[in-house]
C-alpha cells in the first residue's frame, strides 16, 4: 500500500473545535487492504488482548503497534519481554494524510506518529467514555473506521456526561481530534452488526485504528 491509495474524496465536517469527521475517506479497495493488514497485525507478537481496566474487562479486543499499551501506560516491551516493533510506516503516512484531509494541511513540524491501537468490536462490544491521556504529546489523534458502522459519542474535556455529540461512523470514515478537543471524552456506545461492506473483506465486526504521537523516547 502506498500514498497514492489514500485520496481525500469527501468534505470534512467539524463536530467540535479541532474535531473533524471526514465521511467516506477510504474507498472499498483501500479499506480491504487495511482490513488485511489489521488481521496480520492482530496475529503478530502482541496478539489481541481484552485488557482489564478500572471499569472491568474490556469487551473490545486490542493490539498495539509501535508501543505496547496496557492500562494506563505505554511500554517499550511486549508481555514476553521482547521489544515492540516500530510503528508500520503505512500508518505514519496514513495519519499525516488524515491530518491533511481533516485540517487542510499537515502542521509544521509534522507530528511524530509512533503508536497505533487497533481495536476490534465483535457482537455487543462497546467502549466507555474515556480520554486519550496516556500520551505525553498533544498531537491530534487520527482514527479510521473499518467494517460495521457505529455510534461514536464525542464529548467535552471536563466530564464523561453531556454535552456530547453522537456521530455515525461507517467503514472508511476518518475522525481526527486535536487542538481544543484533544482531551475530549469519547466512546462507542453501540455498533450496528451486519452493516460492513462485504467488498472490504470484513463481513461482520468493526476494526478501529487510532494513530497517536506518544511523545515518549526509547532507552
Amino acid at each position: 500500500m502506498d500514498d497514492a491509495l489514500f485520496p481525500v474524496p469527501a468534505s470534512p465536517v467539524e463536530v467540535a473545535p479541532g474535531a473533524v469527521h471526514v465521511p467516506g475517506w477510504l474507498d472499498p479497495d483501500e479499506q480491504r487492504e487495511l482490513v488485511e493488514l489489521c488481521r496480520t497485525w492482530t496475529r503478530g507478537p502482541g496478539g489481541m488482548t481484552r485488557h482489564r481496566t478500572r471499569g472491568g474487562t474490556m469487551s473490545v479486543a486490542m493490539t498495539s503497534l509501535g508501543w505496547y499499551w496496557r492500562p494506563y501506560r505505554y511500554c517499550a516491551a511486549l508481555p514476553d519481554g521482547s521489544p515492540v516493533p516500530p510503528l508500520p510506516p503505512v500508518l505514519g503516512r496514513l495519519a499525516l494524510r488524515g491530518l491533511a484531509a481533516a485540517y487542510g494541511a499537515v502542521p509544521d513540524p509534522a507530528p511524530d506518529y509512533d503508536v497505533a491501537l487497533v481495536n476490534f468490536y465483535g457482537p455487543g462490544a462497546t467502549m466507555g467514555m474515556h480520554q486519550d491521556r496516556d500520551e505525553r504529546c498533544d498531537a491530534p489523534v487520527v482514527s479510521v473506521s473499518l467494517g460495521d458502522a457505529c455510534v461514536f459519542r464525542f464529548g467535552n474535556t471536563a466530564t464523561r456526561t453531556r454535552p456530547y455529540t453522537d456521530v455515525e461512523l461507517r467503514g472508511g470514515d476518518l475522525f481526527v481530534f486535536g487542538g481544543p478537543s484533544r482531551w475530549a471524552y469519547h466512546g462507542v456506545p453501540r455498533t450496528f452488526p451486519g452493516t460492513a461492506d462485504p467488498r472490504t473483506g470484513l463481513r461482520s465486526g468493526r476494526f478501529n485504528i487510532t494513530v497517536r504521537a506518544s511523545g515518549l523516547r526509547r532507552g
